[in-house]
């Protein structure tokens, strides 16, 4: 059974014997194997990578390296089953929210600005202590933020698709937003998602709060983002956002109080040790028909 994957099978813990392994990284030619391949992992993050899949007839499993699969879902063929790679960006992804957070509270983008300027810019900031904390798309990411910032001393609030123990549903997003000095967004992007930051959204964040966007970018409306930043009122710290890349001229860049790193939550040496454990052991499972995990969308294997 042919495999497409976009690193050599020596990287990997173990590939069954019943595999014939291919490698593509989703730049120059595509291999000739292209058309028999069952299984496939694409390079993470490439378009050109997506953009074979209407090569591939015999294509029954695709595991995407991202958690989520908003830029696959309308390229799936028919009948194939899609996997994501929840699980793998938790770490990497938690740690960024924490650094964005850390960073904006502390407003150490200034202090770099300070630094390259040979500047001694002493000026007291809000902490983190002390204040609280609201997660929205309190998923495996949002727990692995929540572990990392149990000892900053805050009070959390989270939100999930669903209420259940300790976790409200969005909603009661209106009765929790006054509440929140920090804002981290987490939920994938769907039709119920989109736009879901809105200005209404943004109009009952207490004054000076950060919106920490992890996520997708289209979750949050960008042009009512920029109108409370420009007010002074809001403060935000961007992983994402809309378009991507943002292209220079947008006015994003240059509005006040918002910190911008081009979605790099997962890129990280611990998304890559996690993401080839979850391929092998995928591909185990692949090759003995076992149940896979990750299941996103059940094809017809």
């Amino acid at each position: 059974m042919s495999v497409l994957l976009p690193w050599p099978a020596t990287e990997l813990a173990a590939v069954p014997e019943s595999l014939d392994i291919q490698v593509w990284d989703g730049a120059g030619d595509v291999p000739d194997s292209i058309g028999s391949t069952r299984m496939y992992v694409p390079a993470y993050l490439s378009e050109p990578a997506l953009a074979v899949l209407d090569q591939m007839p015999k294509l029954e499993v695709l595991q995407t390296q991202t958690a989520g699969v908003d830029n696959v879902t309308p390229r799936l063929p028919a009948g194939v089953t899609l996997c994501n790679a929840r699980g793998v960006h938790d770490a990497s992804t938690a740690e960024l929210a924490v650094g964005l957070v850390l960073a904006s509270q502390r407003d150490l983008p200034e202090f770099v600005r300070a630094q390259d300027a040979r500047r001694w810019a002493h000026h007291s900031r809000p902490s983190l202590a002390d204040r609280t904390v609201l997660i929205v798309g309190y998923g495996s990411i949002g727990e692995a933020v929540e572990r990392r910032l149990e000892g900053f001393e805050v009070e959390f609030l989270r939100v999930a698709s669903r209420a259940r123990e300790g976790v409200s549903s969005v909603e009661d997003l209106p009765a929790l937003l006054p509440r929140a000095d920090i804002v981290i967004v987490l939920v994938p992007l769907t039709d119920g998602t989109r736009g879901l930051v809105d200005a209404g959204f943004l109009a009952l964040m207490p004054d000076d709060a950060l919106l920490v966007n992890v996520s997708r970018g289209p979750v949050v409306d960008t042009d009512a983002l920029v109108a409370e930043l420009r007010s002074g009122r809001l403060r935000a710290a961007l992983d994402v956002t809309d378009p991507e890349p943002l292209p220079p001229e947008d006015p994003l860049w240059t509005a006040p109080g918002v910190l911008i790193t081009p979605h790099v939550g997962g890129a990280t040496s611990a998304m890559q040790s996690r993401i080839r454990t979850l391929v092998s052991e995928q591909l185990a499972r692949f090759a003995l028909g076992e149940p896979l995990a990750n299941v996103v969308v059940e094809g017809e294997r």
